[in-house]
């Protein structure tokens, strides 16, 4: 059996991990990550998730610690967070946790205090192939899958992981967690960004770090229609927000921080054909070019049917672009196991 360190966020997921861990006989330890520092009335990390985790711990019988990784976090997560607005681009803070705090920074306490490996309760899995390489795949839950936000999971991390959870659909994972008794049990699925608070939302966070300016809003013809208060908060697939009504809908289908403008189109003149992937990583080898593949460019969003060419994915039918630095997530043909991903890039649009 193992010595594991339980990543235990204060939610129901990451408590039926630990005591999952604890049935098949494993020594385990839960640790709390605190990552924000500031204000805080939503996500997860708060200090009633710490609480709970705590409690959680002491109702399991096992040991508890908090880390304090906020300086790692700032470097990692919120600086590349504002970054990205103030550049016009879409920002990932979620899948930059997991890449720099979840599994590269607890891994490494973890090793500096002698654990075996990192469990976290994500809805994934981890097996190995006929090849002998680790595989990451889809939770069995696909409602509740989180494999697009672990995406950058290599060979070196996911032999040290495991995500006890991941056969189980979130029914089973909470019927489980009532059955012992957990205080977890029936608490809402954190949805928010952690740094974000709710009243003040991303235009008061923003605002305090970055000058916001108002920008014009055009369309793919030139013509002046409207303005924005803050161009950094619009993103390329927006149509709320925009104040362009009449006529077809239309879509923010650009966005220019530096000429503090955003091109608005309609759905066609949001679609292309193919995009770029920038910034890629892959669980395991690479695809061939001409493999086909299942494309995913947001957490929940159905996967696209494509071909990758090695650089790029083209798509069977022109798809709504996503945004500049927006992750994209390539899956195996089925549609069940990671490949891996990266930053979207260029766009090619429709030729028709």
């Amino acid at each position: 059996m193992a010595r594991l360190l339980v990543a235990l966020s204060g939610g129901v997921d990451s408590s039926v991990a630990a005591a999952r861990l604890l049935e098949q006989g494993h020594e385990v330890v839960g640790a709390t990550l605190k990552l924000w520092g500031g204000a805080q009335d939503a996500g997860c990390c708060s200090v009633g998730d710490v609480e709970d985790a705590r409690r959680v711990a002491q109702q399991l019988g096992i040991v508890h610690h908090v880390f304090n990784f906020t300086d790692d976090f700032d470097e990692h997560v919120v600086a590349p967070y504002v970054a990205d607005h103030a550049a016009g681009r879409t920002p990932n803070p979620c899948v930059e946790c997991n890449r720099h705090l979840k599994f590269e920074r607890l891994l490494r306490r973890a090793d500096q205090l002698g654990f075996d490996g990192v469990a976290t309760g994500h809805h994934a899995r981890v097996d190995t192939g006929p090849d002998g390489r680790f595989r990451l795949l889809r939770g069995a839950d696909r409602a509740k899958d989180q494999s697009y936000v672990l995406h950058m999971l290599g060979q070196r991390q996911l032999s040290r992981v495991s995500f006890p959870v991941g056969e189980l659909t979130k029914a089973e994972v909470r019927a489980r967690a009532a059955t012992l008794g957990l205080r977890t049990a029936d608490k809402p699925d954190s949805q928010d960004t952690c740094f974000i608070t709710a009243s003040g939302g991303r235009r008061a966070f923003l605002g305090a770090r970055i000058p916001l300016r108002a920008g014009r809003i055009v369309g793919t013809d030139g013509a002046h229609l409207g303005a924005v208060e803050a161009v950094e908060l619009v993103s390329v697939g927006q149509r709320r927000g925009l104040g362009v009504g009449g006529g077809a809908r239309r879509y923010a289908v650009a966005v220019d921080v530096a000429a503090a403008t955003v091109t608005v189109g309609t759905d066609a003149e949001l679609r292309c054909t193919a995009v770029v992937v920038e910034a890629l990583s892959w669980v395991g080898s690479a695809p061939a070019a001409g493999q086909s593949v299942g494309v995913q460019m947001s957490a929940h969003g159905r996967p696209r049917a494509g071909v990758w060419d090695g650089r790029a994915v083209r798509f069977a039918d022109p798809e709504r672009r996503p945004a500049p630095g927006q992750s994209i997530v390539l899956y195996d043909g089925a549609d069940r196991q990671v490949l891996g991903g990266g930053l979207a890039g260029p766009v090619l649009a429709p030729t028709a």
